[in-house]
């Protein structure tokens, strides 16, 4: 099989001697063999794990990202963040961690973001809503005069 763990700005691993790949989605960790049907899902924030022709396991940490598998010889990872490694133990410990604060940060930095929108329209509609009635026309009778 061939791996290809690309970010928005560089392709992180590109392998074409892949024996096996561990990942993990919400539902926890699964493994891809050469020959598995095709799939798609969004992995979170982990370390994929393969392995080569030769038996070797080597390692990426992802953060979070979309997998594919098409025709069971091609896995593509797209993912925001991807940091290559050969110390699993550094990439789970360190990187991971990392990549959780800084999605913790970016979350709370859009949550600030929205705030200040809401509030940005909330003014807007105050100074938009008129404060006074506006002059009504007089209502005009549609009885005939006396004659």
């Amino acid at each position: 099989m061939k791996l290809v763990v690309s970010t928005p700005t560089t392709v992180a691993v590109e392998q074409d001697d892949v024996r096996h790949v561990r990942a993990e989605d919400r539902t926890g960790a699964f493994g891809i063999a050469p020959g598995h049907t095709n799939f798609l899902t969004v992995l979170k924030i982990s370390v994929l794990i393969w392995r080569d022709a030769q038996g070797s396991e080597h390692y990426v940490a992802v953060r979070g990202g979309v997998l594919r598998v098409s025709n069971g010889s091609l896995v593509e990872v797209a993912t925001r963040e991807a940091v290559p490694g050969t110390d699993l133990a550094r990439l789970r410990a360190e990187v991971l961690a990392q990549m959780t604060r800084n999605f913790e940060a970016e979350q709370s930095a859009r949550l600030g973001a929205l705030k200040l929108e809401r509030a940005a329209i909330r003014r807007l509609s105050r100074y938009l809503r008129p404060t006074t009635q506006p002059f009504a026309p007089p209502v005009r009778s549609t009885e005939a005069p006396d004659s």
